[in-house]
């Protein structure tokens, strides 16, 4: 008896942000079935498959979900033909600022949520990124987004999301370059805030996560799989079982299983977000 070969799961995408510039490539790709896909080092194009019957789950990221919300470019017709599509919405709270112009206010986003649950059929589809927690210095005064934390978590409780995930923004030496004097806060100071964050996390029911931070867990956050194999097995509405083996091409302490991106650096993300550690079109 033959045994049916692992559906793929596909990411669009860790690289840059497709669902919310880049609607129109992502449909023509989806309806021509496959993509060509520059690889980060070496720059080989490796050809996805993206044929609805070989996918077992489209995983979107993004800051911005309206114009698949809103069927730009057919973008959401053209994702109707597949079987789970799963959702990370990014919302740090700083979207219309100088650290992320080309980011809409975090409440317009946060209010796609609902429409998001909707869309993908369960809360547990849907997860929200309060990623990355920024601080930097203004007028010599430490600022950061964490004001932002309590109404995001309650719009994410009202909408029944079920897990938010943190970290704290690798400081890369390119990001000097960017116009902004960053702080980054010693292992005892991120230890307090993510104590913190977990409280009011858990006060409403929601999970909080550590991305590739497991030094967090001290503080009560869930290692996080933010591709995560055996939950999109469970949740997949044909019972088909997606690859649970770790991905070994992410970064070290990223607990996510396999799946293939389908983004690629070149393609500059306009958002312009000033900690971004690929190639952002920066709005200086």
């Amino acid at each position: 008896m033959s045994v049916e070969p692992q559906r793929a799961v596909i990411s669009a995408s860790r690289r840059t942000d497709l669902p919310h510039h880049f609607p129109g490539w992502l449909a023509t790709a989806l309806r021509r079935g496959w993509a060509d896909v520059p690889q980060p080092y070496g720059g080989k194009r490796r050809r996805v498959s993206l044929r609805p019957e070989e996918v077992h789950t489209i995983v979107l990221w993004s800051k911005d979900f309206s114009p698949l919300l809103q069927d730009a470019e057919d973008v959401r017709h053209a994702l109707a033909s597949y079987d789970q599509l799963f959702c990370h919405l990014t919302i740090t709270g700083l979207g219309g600022t100088e650290l992320e112009p080309g980011v809409p206010h975090w409440e317009s986003v946060a209010a796609q949520l609902p429409a998001l649950v909707d869309w993908t059929g369960d809360p547990h589809r849907v997860t929200v990124r309060f990623d990355p927690l920024l601080h930097w210095v203004e007028n010599g005064l430490i600022r950061s987004n964490l004001p932002f934390a309590e109404p995001i978590l309650d719009a994410c409780a009202r909408a029944g999301i079920q897990a938010v995930r943190i970290s704290f923004a690798t400081i890369y030496p390119k990001l000097a370059h960017r116009g902004c004097h960053w702080y980054d806060p010693p292992l005892e100071e991120r230890l307090e805030i993510a104590g913190g964050l977990v409280t009011l996390a858990r006060e409403r029911g929601i999970a909080l996560l550590g991305c590739c931070q497991p030094e967090l867990m001290a503080a009560g956050t869930h290692p996080s799989s933010c591709t995560d194999g055996a939950l999109l097995s469970a949740l997949h509405p044909k019972g088909y079982a997606a690859s649970t083996a770790r991905d070994r091409g992410q970064r070290k302490g990223c607990h996510c299983t396999r799946s293939i991106d389908i983004g690629s650096y070149r393609m500059r993300c306009p958002s312009g977000c000033r900690y971004c550690y690929a190639q952002p079109l920066l709005h200086c």
